[in-house]
């Protein structure tokens, strides 16, 4: 259960500017939209997905890490891990079962089979955007299980982007038409407080410390 006094408790360590920052960026996260990059091979990729994902507002990232691994550069990443709630797996199966337990619509993004244009796709339920290794894209498990296959359009020789590019792109543009629609696509008041809560025990140094110091009224 959500403790709202341990959270005015621990809130009372930081500045104001830091809690109205919490408060201004959890207003705009969502868990409507996720992506889940599966066995990406160059780590700084994984890692700049993550860093998207922050910056556009998506709060759970997925991460297939099978043949390859643990993929996330905490350096590139800048910090955003901290921010962004990121699943690992061992396993596709194992993700794909968590992304449908959660009640997710499965897009693969690939330029390879009859896919819907970025520009015409409509986003309208729970969406997980599937992204695959550099060189090979998803894998079959992936594309046999997709409710859907999205594409980014391109005027160039080119036939794909960067991992890292195309992930941004895709989720910039979908963003920003959630914010346009009348879907309700923001996280509730109680996963923004328990995000509050998260966010502000690892603002705070020695915060076990001071936590076994707190006295509830």
């Amino acid at each position: 259960m959500f403790n709202r006094d341990l959270l005015t408790y621990l809130e009372g360590f930081l500045t104001h500017g830091r809690i109205q920052r919490f408060k201004e960026v959890l207003e705009q996260r969502t868990k409507y939209l996720t992506v889940a990059i599966e066995d990406v091979y160059q780590l700084h990729n994984t890692s700049a997905v993550i860093r998207s994902c922050d910056a556009f507002g998506l709060q759970e990232a997925h991460v297939v890490e099978d043949r390859f691994g643990q993929r996330l550069d905490k350096n590139i990443a800048m910090g955003a891990e901290q921010w962004v709630d990121v699943h690992r797996y061992k396993k596709t199966s194992d993700c794909i079962a968590a992304l449908r337990a959660k009640g997710y619509q499965l897009i693969a993004t690939t330029p390879h089979h009859s896919s819907s244009s970025l520009t015409d796709f409509k986003i309208t339920k729970p969406t997980a955007l599937l992204f695959g290794t550099e060189k090979e894209g998803l894998s079959k498990e992936v594309l046999d299980n997709a409710d859907g296959f999205l594409t980014i359009p391109m005027s160039g020789f080119s036939e794909s982007l960067n991992i890292s590019v195309a992930a941004a792109i895709t989720v910039s543009h979908l963003m920003e038409q959630l914010r346009d629609s009348p879907i309700d696509w923001h996280l509730s008041v109680t996963e923004q407080l328990e995000k509050r809560l998260d966010w502000t025990k690892k603002s705070i140094k020695d915060v076990e410390g001071i936590i076994g110091r707190y006295q509830p009224n």
